[in-house]
């Protein structure tokens, strides 16, 4: 081709794009974290932040109009907008403020040292102490102290393997395997993608693997549900058993309970075959479900709901949350005129970022409430007869009514749970899509599952119910679903199929 060429073209084009400035940033990440965590986001800022202090729990109240006063921003605590303090454009010395600060962290550390002896030689003159008293610090970490938590999956495993004799690199590639355990138990990953991402050999990946599949409990790290029975019956002795030999060579015609083919094809009775599945029917199929999750840490209710007569009381959790304001020392000291220009600004600036903090938390926790009555509007029939009566409820529908964006939502409610009369339930769960019933009356899925394990557990074990007569009784209910619908709720609630759960005694 002929008259085809590359140049090269400089053009500017002007477009728009959405950044996140540091503080909303900020606000963001406390409005998302739950109780427990906002105490070490605070912390954190307690320790960076000269001019914030703790209040004392008792007897204290934040004075809004105080935290205003010697040039520092005023705070619109309705709507979480900052303003600029009246009179305050200027300095004393008519200088501009400057709303960036960029010093250096020697410079930084200079000046919060010249300060740190300023507020002491002000405290000796003054001849007062400290506001506030370590009385509440002692008690809250003598509460965090006293916190402990159920023993998870992964910590019950690796308490094991520190009791092997596995070298260093199979120890590691042990805490790999296990951290990438599902809830059941079985293994997400295979040794060879194990090796890749961690670089080390595939044999040692293979000894940790083979290691961890000795580990209590029976059926830990395997590949699918026939490689987790198998391990049951392998550790009870039954490794070679017909119950073994109809899981490894006849798992399909097993789910599907053929036992006359079965018996052909293993060559055995027909009621040894039956007694076979009985033993089968008496695994575990979900080993790693009876340990708590894995997040090490104590599920703290962030909100907790209480009948209070006729109406339902919204109680927000503050027991982690210190109390904070700005200190008045450091306003005494700007007002005192003996700091120079550059120590000035640094408080002012350290101050409107403590201000901003106080704000966000103020305003986490009314986005909070305001949620929570909203939970309670559309959730009003759980909270009086408990999950069966759970409605379809989405993200959007709640931020509607609220005034914010879904994205706000979803942080405010993410890592946070509520206590509820019918017990402690994660935010999440009460939003959930579901299905129209014939009365014309919206059933969640969380519902419908309820519905299912109800059916299941009153079922006659002689003769347990399949999916498709599992679709019949919703029907009757009013509840019109597939069958495939209901085998995926089936699974996820941990329940065996008809076959596996028959009682022949």
């Amino acid at each position: 081709m002929s008259g085809t060429g590359f140049s090269h073209e400089l053009r500017q084009r002007q477009t728009q794009s959405l950044v996140l400035a540091p503080q909303l940033r900020h606000s963001l990440k406390i409005l998302q974290v739950a109780a427990l965590d906002l105490r070490s986001v605070i912390q954190e800022e307690l320790q960076s932040n000269p001019t914030l202090e703790e209040m004392p729990m008792e007897g204290v109240s934040l004075d809004k109009t105080e935290d205003s006063d010697a040039g520092e921003e005023g705070s619109d605590h309705e709507s979480g907008r900052t303003t600029e303090g009246a009179g305050n454009a200027k300095d004393k010395e008519g200088e501009p403020r400057r709303e960036e600060m960029d010093f250096s962290k020697d410079r930084e550390f200079e000046i919060l040292g010249k300060l740190d002896e300023d507020w002491s030689d002000h405290m000796s003159r003054a001849g007062g102490a400290q506001p506030y008293t370590s009385e509440d610090a002692e008690r809250r970490q003598h509460f965090f102290d006293s916190l402990v938590s159920e023993t998870s999956l992964q910590e019950h495993l690796m308490q094991q393997a520190e009791m092997t004799e596995l070298s260093p690199s199979a120890l590691a590639a042990m805490k790999h395997l296990v951290g990438g355990l599902d809830d059941r138990g079985y293994l997400t990953q295979s040794p060879a993608d194990v090796a890749l991402q961690t670089g080390l050999p595939l044999e040692t990946v293979q000894q940790a693997l083979q290691v961890l599949r000795s580990f209590d409990p029976a059926g830990i790290g395997a590949r699918d549900l026939a490689d987790c029975l198998l391990g049951q019956l392998a550790a009870k002795g039954r490794g070679t058993s017909l119950a073994s030999r109809m899981i490894r060579d006849h798992f399909v015609l097993l789910t599907r309970r053929r036992i006359p083919e079965l018996a052909r094809k293993l060559a055995a009775d027909a009621n040894d075959v039956q007694s076979a599945i009985e033993e089968i029917g008496q695994l575990d199929p979900a080993p790693g479900r009876r340990f708590a999750e894995d997040n090490n840490r104590v599920v703290e209710p962030d909100v907790t709901i209480e009948r209070d007569g006729d109406e339902w009381k919204i109680i927000l959790n503050s027991d982690y949350i210190p109390r904070l304001r700005i200190s008045s020392t450091y306003r005494d000291l700007i007002a005192k005129g003996t700091l120079s220009k550059e120590e000035r600004d640094y408080l002012r600036e350290r101050m409107r970022s403590g201000k901003f903090l106080i704000d966000s938390i103020e305003q986490r926790q009314r986005t909070i409430e305001r949620i929570t009555r909203e939970i309670i509007n559309a959730q009003g029939e759980f909270f009086e007869t408990g999950v069966s009566a759970l409605k379809p409820l989405t993200m959007t529908q709640v931020a509607d009514v609220v005034g914010v964006h879904e994205t706000t939502v979803s942080r405010a409610i993410a890592n946070k749970y509520i206590r509820t009369p019918h017990g402690v339930f994660d935010f999440k769960y009460f939003f959930t899509p579901g299905y129209q019933a014939e009365s014309g009356s919206a059933v969640s899925n969380t519902s419908v599952k309820e519905m299912i394990a109800d059916l299941i557990n009153l079922e006659d074990k002689a003769g347990p119910l399949s999916d498709q007569e599992l679709v019949a009784k919703l029907l009757d209910k009013g509840i019109t679903i597939a069958r495939r619908t209901v085998a995926k709720y089936r699974e996820e609630l941990g329940l065996l199929p008809s076959n596996l759960r028959r009682d022949y005694k």
